[in-house]
This record gives structure tokens, sequence and C-alpha cells, in this order.
């Protein structure tokens, strides 16, 4: 079972993860668990990680773990079918650089269709600031793509010991204050 964290600079976290076509092949049904434990060991070391795109584990996968209220703990596909016009900037953070935040803007909701591990399809409307963030982050992984491709505005990055050290200051720079977990 794969549940180390690839670090930035990881050559595959560049590319492009593929569609799940059988969600009943024991493969899938592994890297699902592989999530799982990725999310707790996670967790357990730095105290933070509410989700993890199966491509930070080195599946090759369009599938993310999620450890959220209302959400089953596997999505499949997910894909953004709705945008709003908002946007809003954050403080983001990442199991593949944990000592690092990065500022970057995001839509301040998105809806998303995506498939569970039932073979179903389902989609949720117009998701809070909390899991619209989260949502775009993941499916970023997803794509290739890390947060400092997202990096928004002077001094984006910032090392988290300095961050928590003026956390306020750091925290009235952008728009959304995620929630901590």
């Amino acid at each position: 079972m794969t549940t180390d964290i690839l670090p930035v600079g990881s050559p595959s976290l560049r590319e492009i993860a593929v569609a799940v076509v059988d969600v009943t092949a024991p493969d899938v049904l592994r890297d699902a668990g592989s999530l799982g434990e990725a999310i707790r060991a996670f967790r357990a070391k730095h105290g933070f990680g509410r989700a993890i795109a199966a491509p930070q584990i080195g599946i090759g996968k369009r599938m993310i773990g999620l450890a959220l209220p209302d959400w089953p703990t596997v999505i499949l596909n997910p894909e953004i079918v709705w945008k709003s016009e908002t946007r809003m900037t954050l403080w983001d953070d990442c199991m593949c650089f944990p000592d690092m935040l990065v500022r970057v803007e995001r839509y301040a909701s998105v809806s998303i269709q995506y498939m569970a591990l039932d073979g179903e399809r389902y989609r949720k409307e117009r998701l809070s600031p909390a899991e619209s963030e989260l949502i775009q982050h993941e499916i970023d992984h997803l794509n290739g793509l890390l947060s400092f491709d997202r990096a928004t505005g002077a001094n984006p990055f910032v090392h988290r010991r300095a961050f928590e050290a003026d956390r306020d200051a750091f925290m009235q720079q952008v728009d959304y204050v995620p929630q901590p977990g």
C-alpha cells in the first residue's frame, strides 16, 4: 500500500491523472484504501489535511481521498461544472510541502460532478468556500498543477513558522481564512 506523500519537485506531480473506468477494479479499491491511510498518517504527523489527490502518493488516477463530513471517503473523476464569478485569495497549504503556504486565488464557490465507489455519479452544488478551495486544490493535483502555479500577489510564499509567528498580519493579506483541519 502506497501512503508516502511525494515532496514538491517529484516529476510525477506534474503528470495529468487518468480517468477511473472501472470502480470495482481491485487496483482502484486498493488505491482508495491507500488514500485513506495517507490522510490518517499525514494528519497524525502534521495535524492538518482534509483531502489528498491520488497523484500525491504516486497513483496516476483521478481519485481524491476525503476526510470531510457528509462526503464519501473517496471521489473519482471529479470535474468542476460551475464556477462563481466571485474569486477569493487565501493562504493555501499542501501535503507535498507542509512547511510552506502559498497565497493563491480561487473561485469562491464551485459545483462539481464525481463518481463514488458505488459506481454512481453525484453532484454537489455551490460548495462553501472551505469545500470549494479544497476541491479546486485537489483537482489541480489531478491536472499536474501545484499551488505554486497559482501564486498571486507580492511575496506569495511564506514558511509555516513565519506565518504562525504573525498569523494575524498574514490573514489580513487575503480575502478568505480557511479553518484548520
